[in-house]
C-alpha cells in the first residue's frame, strides 16, 4: 500500500461501524513501531504528529521519515499533522507532502475558527489531501494544570455548533467534545453519548475522539457505536513505554539522569 488521506479510509470505517487507530509519534523508533504494528495487524493507521512535539523532530525531520515509512508501508498510512495551531504550519506540512492535517483553532472563537479551517480546507483540497477540525476544546485546565472535569458538561459540542461548523468549512473529519479530555485520566469521564449519536446523524463527516487513550473497552465500543471512526491514542502508550523503559534500567543499573531525560522527552 502507500500513503493514503483521511478520505480513503474513514468513510469505510463510518460505514461499517469501526474506527482507526490514530497514534502519535515523538522520535523515528516511535513512528516505525507504530507502522510495524499496523502491518502485523494488517491495519490502515494514522501517523501523526503534533505540533508540541516539534522540539524533539522538528517539522521537516519528522515528517520526512514518516513519509517515507508510509510509502514503503505494506498498508495504507495516513500521514497527519495533529493538533496545530498555525494556518502556516499547517500549509508547510501539506507542501512537504502530508496527505492530512489538522487545524485547532477550538480556542478560538467559533466564526475564527471557521474562517481559519476554511482556508486550510480549500488549500489541501486543491492537493489532495484531507483536513481535521476541531469544534468546542476538549481539555479544561482548572488553574492548576489539571483538567477540570466539573466544568466538561458544560462545553461539549452541539449539534447545531457541528452543523455549522461543518457547513461553513467543508472538512473532511471532525473532531468533538463529548466527554474526554487530553493526557491521564485523574477521574473518571462523563461521555455524553447521546449528544455523540445526535452529532453523528447531524452530519455526513467521520467523527474523531481525542483523548482517547484513558477510555475502557466498554466506552471505546460505545464511541465507535455512537459515531466515532478514529480514535486519538498516546498518553497511555507513551506513559507504558517509560515503565517499561524505568524497568529495564534500573535491572541495569543504569543512569538515573539518562532515564530522566528520556522520559521527560517521551511524556512532553
Amino acid at each position: 500500500m502507500t500513503l493514503v488521506t483521511l478520505n480513503d479510509i474513514l468513510p469505510k470505517a463510518k460505514k461499517e461501524g469501526y474506527a482507526l487507530g490514530a497514534f502519535n509519534y515523538a522520535d523515528l523508533n516511535t513512528a516505525r513501531g507504530i507502522v510495524n504494528a499496523a502491518e502485523e495487524t494488517n491495519s490502515s493507521v494514522v501517523l501523526q504528529i503534533a505540533e508540541s512535539h516539534f522540539p524533539y523532530p522538528p517539522l521537516r525531520i519528522g515528517g520526512k521519515f514518516a513519509l517515507d515509512l508510509a510509502k514503503h508501508a505494506s498498508v495504507p498510512v495516513v500521514v497527519h499533522l495533529d493538533h496545530d495551531t498555525d494556518i502556516k504550519t499547517c500549509i508547510e506540512a501539506l507542501k512537504m507532502g502530508f496527505s492530512s492535517v489538522m487545524l485547532d483553532f477550538s480556542l478560538k472563537n467559533i466564526h475564527e475558527n471557521i474562517v481559519g479551517t476554511k482556508k486550510i480546507v480549500e488549500f489541501a483540497h486543491d492537493l489532495g489531501a484531507s483536513v481535521e477540525g476541531e469544534v468546542e476544546v476538549m481539555t479544561h485546565d482548572g488553574g492548576d494544570g489539571k483538567p477540570d472535569y466539573s466544568n466538561l458538561i458544560d462545553n461539549y459540542t452541539t449539534v447545531s455548533e457541528a452543523k455549522k461548523f461543518y457547513d461553513q468549512t467543508g472538512i473532511d473529519a471532525m473532531a468533538i467534545s463529548y466527554g474526554t479530555v487530553h493526557g491521564i485520566y485523574r477521574d473518571k469521564p462523563i461521555l455524553n453519548f447521546n449528544r455523540l449519536n445526535e452529532i453523528s446523524h447531524a452530519v455526513p463527516v467521520p467523527l474523531v475522539v481525542h483523548g482517547g487513550s484513558g477510555l475502557s473497552d466498554k466506552e471505546y465500543r460505545n464511541s465507535i457505536k455512537n459515531g466515532i471512526s478514529k480514535i486519538n491514542y498516546y498518553s497511555v502508550m507513551s506513559f507504558n513505554v517509560t515503565k517499561g523503559l524505568r524497568k529495564h534500567l534500573d535491572s541495569k543499573k543504569l543512569n538515573r539522569y539518562f532515564y530522566t531525560m528520556l522520559t521527560q522527552r517521551l511524556l512532553d
